[in-house]
C-alpha cells in the first residue's frame, strides 16, 4: 500500500491532493467479505467482491483465527500482494525517475 501511496503522491500538487487518493482504497473492505459473506450480496457487488484483493486477505485471516484450513485463499492473497507490490513499485519508480529527470 505504501508504494501505491508513493505513486499517487509524486504527481500531486499538495498533501491534500496526495491524501485524497486513499479514499477509494478505504472503501475496499466494505465491498469484500469483511462485513458480510459475499454470497448475500447483490450479483454485481458479489462479482466485484469476489475478484478484489481484500476478500482473499479477509478470508485467510478469518480462517486462521477460527483455526480452519485456509485453502487457496492464502495463495490468492499472496499473489494479490506480490502483484500489487511489483506493479506499484515499478510505476512509482518510473514516476519518480521522470520527476527528477
Amino acid at each position: 500500500m505504501t508504494w501505491i501511496a508513493v505513486m499517487a503522491a509524486l504527481p500531486a500538487k499538495s498533501a491534500e491532493g496526495a491524501g485524497a487518493f486513499a479514499y477509494p482504497l478505504i472503501f475496499l473492505p466494505f465491498l469484500s467479505s469483511a462485513i458480510v459473506p459475499t454470497k448475500t450480496m447483490p450479483a454485481p457487488v458479489e462479482a466485484f467482491a469476489n475478484h478484489q484483493p481484500v476478500t482473499p486477505l479477509v478470508n485467510t485471516i478469518l480462517d486462521l483465527f477460527t483455526q480452519h484450513s485456509v485453502g487457496s485463499d492464502a495463495w490468492t492473497a499472496v499473489a494479490w500482494c506480490v502483484g500489487i507490490l511489483v506493479v506499484a513499485y515499478t510505476l512509482a519508480m518510473t514516476s519518480h525517475l521522470r520527476k527528477i529527470a
